[in-house]
């Protein structure tokens, strides 16, 4: 194949069990089990173990998985001392591809096990919140907060970041959220994963390259840049002219549309019903929810025949605003649920490899002679 397609656009690059995507009709599935489903009635325990095995688990081997993951919520304290040597004005998500680079150096050693893969799957899984919500201390100023072995990992992370424990609807709110961003297909940092362990690059190491590719606002990065654009915009009675106004000059309006849906995200959806529900039970909601409807009612309005629709960033920026994490730690987030969508793909990539080696259609200069420098 000599074509060149921008972006790799439409072209297979692997066959995968993970998770399936119908853009037509808006339905996402991880291992055939529907994204809905998952959200509301799984947890993200449930749906890591899913990701590895390829089954749902049952209650005991569900029980195990999760003893496993709450063993490895502390990070070696190398890592900590690492964390506190960086500039404190360093992007989380920069703090977080170099510590996942540096528990390779963790466990050293143990490539050779039987066991090591699994081991290092369960690993980084239970040490990435630990090593967000530390890096969200150390910035400040304060030692980070140890995690606790007896709460769930969405209480757990929550815990760790505010050092008192969350109210059962946060936790039930992180915990979908972290289900909903746990997988999507062959994106851009899942691309990165397969390449980089097409290589046999360890899997901290893969999992190191993955979170740079998701760092970037055409990515993970975009739920930020959703919640600046609201909070631009302002109140709902100045979103037309605002949008009017994007349109004119061709602004990106953050959080609308998506490559591979022609209809509204699925994962959107279910986030916008949380915020309601969540707004419901709180007794308030963020103004900028308003906002955001707004937004999205106009888009549909201009943008919707083309098939631009809000995304899955469109509003889990407000989700975690409510929840009080600052705006910065919104990647991060991702990259912790995204995780095991990596370590899935990283596992199939590995058993069945062939690095990946794309051509190119060369553009330059033909052959030519080299001139010395006093003929240049």
């Amino acid at each position: 194949m000599s074509e060149y397609v921008p972006g790799l656009g439409g072209v297979v690059a692997t066959k995968s069990k993970v998770s399936s995507l119908d853009g037509a009709n808006g339905i996402l599935a991880f291992r055939g089990y529907s994204i809905q489903e998952l959200a509301t009635k799984s947890n993200f325990e449930e749906t890591a173990q899913l990701m590895l095995d390829n089954e749902l688990p049952s209650a005991a081997q569900l029980e195990a998985f999760t003893q496993k993951l709450r063993e490895n919520y502390p990070v070696d304290d190398s890592i900590i001392q690492m964390l506190k040597a960086l500039p404190k004005n360093t992007h989380p998500m920069a703090v977080l591809q170099a510590a996942t680079a540096a528990l390779d150096g963790v466990y050293a050693g143990e490539e050779g096990n039987d066991s090591y893969n699994d081991d290092m799957s369960v690993r980084l899984i239970g040490q990435y919140g630990t090593i967000v919500a530390a890096w969200e201390h150390i910035r400040n100023g304060n030692e980070p907060i140890a995690p606790r072995k007896d709460l769930g990992y969405a209480a757990n992370f929550l815990y760790m970041l505010r050092g008192e424990e969350p109210d059962a609807a946060d936790v039930r709110v992180m915990d979908a959220c972290l289900v909903l961003h746990a997988e999507h297909t062959i994106n851009a940092s899942t691309f990165t994963a397969m390449v980089t362990a097409s290589a046999l690059a360890r899997p901290a190491l893969v999992m190191s390259s993955a979170v740079g590719t998701l760092a970037g606002p055409l990515h993970g990065g975009a739920n930020e840049r959703v919640l600046h654009m609201l909070e631009e915009i302002g109140t709902k009675d100045k979103a037309e002219a605002w949008i009017d106004n994007a349109l004119a000059n061709k602004d990106v309006i953050w959080g609308m549309g998506h490559r591979e849906y022609a209809v509204k995200d699925p994962r959107a959806k279910i986030l916008e019903k949380m915020l309601r529900e969540y707004g419901e039970e709180k007794g308030s909601v963020s103004p900028l929810f308003e906002t955001a409807l707004t937004v999205e009612e106009i888009c549909e309005a201009r943008l919707g025949a083309k098939g631009v629709y809000p995304n899955v960033d469109f509003y889990s920026g407000i989700l975690y605003q409510e929840l009080g994490i600052p705006v910065d730690l919104f990647t991060p987030i991702f990259a912790v649920s995204r995780l095991t969508g990596w370590l899935a793909h990283w596992r199939e990539q590995i058993a069945n490899n062939r690095i990946f080696r794309p051509t190119q259609i060369y553009e330059g200069y033909k052959l030519r002679d080299y001139k010395a420098i006093d003929q240049r």
